[in-house]
C-alpha cells in the first residue's frame, strides 16, 4: 500500500512513519524541511518537500491513502481548516482515502452530545483555538464527498508511552480506558492510524482510540 503522510516530521506523524514503515508500506513523507527527518527513516522513504498549499493532484497520483497528521503552531491554529479545505478539493472525485489525525478537544463529554471537551473547564486554554479549528475540519469533511475518516486522540497523549498493540475504539465522547483514564500512547494511536489505513474502514466516520497506561500495559 503506498501511504502519503502530511506532516511526517511532526510528533504524531513521526510515529505513524515509523508504523508504516515497520508494516512495509510504500511511504511518502509531505514535509516542508527535510532535515528534520531522522536519517533511517529518509532512506526508507520518498520525500516530497512542498508546502502544503502548493501540492496538486499529481502528488498523489497512486497514492491509496493520504494521512493528514500536519500540526499548527501556536498563533497559527487556521491553518487546520485552510490545509483541510484544500486535502477536500484535491481528493474530491478519487477514491483515495484521506484520514485526518486530532486531538480530543472535540469530542463530547455528555450523553445527548451538548457539550464538548473543548468546553469543559480543564481543558487547556492553550488548546482551545486547535480543537475548534480541528472541529471546523470536521464539519467541512463531512460536507464534502471526500473519502474520509477523522480520529481523535484521547484526552492524555502520551509521547514516550509504549507500543502495545492494543487499543479501544470509540466514536463522538471521550474514550476512557479500565484505569478510567482518557490515554493513549503515542505508538499506539499510530498503530490505530495505520489499522485504519490498512483495513480501509471508518468511512466518512470520526471515531477515537485509547489503551492502557503505561504502568498496566503489556
Amino acid at each position: 500500500m503506498k501511504i502519503a503522510i502530511i506532516g511526517a516530521t511532526g510528533r504524531v506523524g513521526k510515529d505513524i512513519v515509523r508504523e508504516a514503515l515497520m508494516r512495509e508500506h510504500e511511504v511518502v513523507a509531505i514535509v516542508r524541511n527535510r532535515s528534520k527527518l531522522p536519517s533511517d527513516v529518509e532512506a526508507n522513504i520518498t520525500v516530497v518537500e512542498r508546502q502544503i498549499l502548493d501540492l496538486t493532484p499529481h502528488d498523489f497520483i497512486g497514492v491509496d491513502v493520504v494521512i493528514n497528521a500536519f500540526g499548527a503552531a501556536q498563533g497559527e491554529e487556521h491553518l487546520y481548516v485552510e490545509f483541510g479545505k484544500h486535502f477536500i478539493t484535491l481528493l474530491e472525485g478519487t477514491n483515495t482515502h484521506l484520514i485526518t489525525v486530532a486531538g480530543a478537544g472535540n469530542l463530547f463529554v455528555d450523553s445527548d452530545k451538548k457539550r464538548r471537551l473543548l468546553e469543559e473547564e480543564r481543558f487547556p486554554k492553550i488548546y482551545l483555538q486547535t480543537a475548534l479549528n480541528q472541529l471546523q475540519n470536521l464539519q467541512d469533511l463531512r460536507n464534502s464527498n471526500v473519502k474520509w475518516t477523522f480520529i481523535s486522540s484521547s484526552e492524555i497523549l502520551d509521547p514516550s508511552g509504549p507500543r502495545t498493540g492494543h487499543y479501544i475504539k470509540g466514536k463522538d465522547h471521550v474514550l476512557y480506558n479500565s484505569q478510567l483514564n482518557s490515554y493513549v500512547s503515542y505508538a499506539d494511536f499510530a498503530v490505530a492510524v495505520v489499522d485504519i489505513a490498512e483495513k480501509n474502514d471508518h468511512i466518512q466516520e470520526r471515531i477515537t482510540v485509547a489503551s492502557e497506561n503505561i504502568t498496566s500495559a503489556s
